[in-house]
């Protein structure tokens, strides 16, 4: 991790969050206390920004300096506003296609998606706050600088995301191995938001009930499924085929 994405001591820390800065996560040490800590975690609770506990020897992998029992990363991009993306977009698209990633946790997964993302031409990525995969130096990496280039934004629930998209005149369509129809039956020549799921139980069953339509990619083979981002790579070049 780079030196110049950590923010370590509890009071630089909270101070950082007062002053706006774009924190990706928070790493607290299990087991500390302390007036000074519990600020520190009732400053994260109420800016809704992601944190963990973990054992000290992490956070001393981290970094070598005195981190007090809890280091912040800073993401190397600035995030937008999910209403600002969406605006934007239809303002400028008839047929604007999006990403949302439920719960994705895996920072190289994230970047190879983003990757592909930017390649198909995809308006914007959306994540939520807490549970999802850093946006640190494996992400930049991974995505070959693509991070850069496309708007990402964080929100407190995907399932929030999904309604205000179907509320602008998105359709929501989910990847999921339980659906019935494969993604080649599905109309994408439409404005669209494409969700991926978590690497191991996949889209959350509470915003599986709310999306549009829900489609999978056919196996055959005794596994039965793909790495995420392998699989939404899939589906974002079946957009991309029906709308040439």
């Amino acid at each position: 991790m780079e030196q110049d994405n950590q923010i370590f001591g509890i009071r630089a820390i909270i101070e950082a969050i007062e002053a706006g800065k774009d924190i990706d996560k928070v790493f607290i040490q299990k087991e500390a206390n302390g007036e000074l800590m519990n600020e520190l975690t009732k400053t994260l609770k109420k800016n809704n920004v992601n944190f963990s506990y973990v054992p000290i020897e992490k956070l001393n992998r981290l970094t070598k300096k005195n981190h007090q029992g809890a280091i912040a990363t800073i993401a190397p991009i600035s995030f937008v506003s999910m209403e600002t993306l969406v605006e934007d977009v239809l303002a400028k698209k008839e047929k604007p296609l999006f990403v949302i990633l439920d719960q994705l946790s895996d920072a190289r997964n994230f970047g190879a998606i983003i990757r592909t993302a930017v390649c198909c031409g995809a308006d914007g990525i959306i994540i939520s706050k807490n549970g999802a995969a850093p946006v640190n130096g494996d992400t930049v990496k991974t995505s070959a600088g693509a991070v850069f280039n496309i708007p990402i934004c964080k929100v407190d629930h995907i399932k929030d995301a999904v309604f205000y998209l179907q509320g602008s005149g998105v359709t929501t369509l989910g990847a999921t191995e339980k659906a019935e129809q494969e993604i080649y039956d599905v109309d994408l020549n439409v404005p669209i938001a494409i969700i991926m799921g978590s690497e191991d139980k996949g889209i959350n069953p509470s915003v599986l009930k709310i999306i549009d339509v829900k489609a999978k990619l056919p196996m055959f083979s005794v596994i039965d499924s793909l790495n995420v981002s392998v699989a939404c790579g899939a589906f974002l070049y079946e957009a991309i085929r029906q709308r040439r």
